[in-house]
């Protein structure tokens, strides 16, 4: 196994998936088994949860627009297309990637959705009010601490109800399961490499509350849930919000 790490603090090692210059064959290969990886965790389960409570704290809404930033494949998606159909919603989902090859990979997963749309863009550079629900699922542990304030306002001001964030929880146990597991089911470097180092780039509970201390973040709410996640709820304005 890998030297232990030190898990004190977040690491600020760079993740081969933020290379703009590794794609090809190898780029595809890695999010097929994304999908497949996430499929195994369930780890969609915090995104539909968060984007239900802030759709139920908007009153219902039957028509429902989500913004879905950093978003890979996109495929943590479709249980909430799944939600959306019990429940009666209109429901538009935008993908957006910076990454060109990682649009395209997107948009053929969901060639036959109609309610999903590709974009290429930047979270750092999103208007204000782009979309009802701003969603980010194992995307924000990309941003070093010195950029997580600003990554989460503009996700935040880009939202008309709010923002929700679907990440990892940085443990023990859950970097020696991932560092066994990315060895067990991948040949792929970019899968070997970053899976671990993902936890390694994960939250504790002290680096939310350092987060919500940032101007506009007060409504931010955290809770843990299994699989080492964490479920994030910014609210875009004040309400009552349980």
């Amino acid at each position: 196994m890998s030297t232990w790490p030190d898990l004190a603090s977040r690491s600020e090692a760079p993740e081969l998936m933020d290379d703009l210059a590794i794609g090809g064959s190898e780029l595809e290969e890695a999010l097929r088994q994304l999908r497949r990886i996430n499929q195994l965790l369930i780890g969609a389960w915090p995104l539909r949860e968060g984007v239900d409570r802030l759709w139920r704290w908007a009153g219902q809404p039957a028509e429902l627009s989500i913004l879905d930033v950093g978003a890979g494949s996109g495929d943590v998606n479709r249980p909430l297309l799944r939600w959306a159909d019990r429940h009666g919603i209109d429901l538009q989902i935008t993908l957006m990637d910076i990454n060109p090859e990682t649009c395209a990979e997107a948009a053929d997963y969901y060639l036959d959705e109609p309610r999903v749309q590709v974009e290429q863009g930047d979270v750092l550079n999103l208007p204000a009010n782009y979309a009802d629900i701003v969603t980010a699922s194992l995307f924000v542990h990309h941003f070093p601490n010195t950029q997580l304030p600003t990554a989460f306002t503009r996700m935040l001001q880009a939202s008309r109800i709010g923002l929700v964030v679907n990440d990892l929880h940085r443990h023990a146990f859950a970097w020696a399961f991932i560092w066994g597991a990315t060895r067990l089911l991948s040949r792929n470097r970019m899968i070997r490499h970053d899976g671990p180092l993902s936890v390694r780039r994960g939250f504790r509970g002290s680096d939310f509350e350092r987060l919500r201390a940032t101007p506009g973040m007060g409504r931010l709410r955290y809770a843990w849930r299994p699989f080492f996640r964490y479920l994030v709820v910014v609210p875009r304005y004040e309400r009552r919000f349980a």
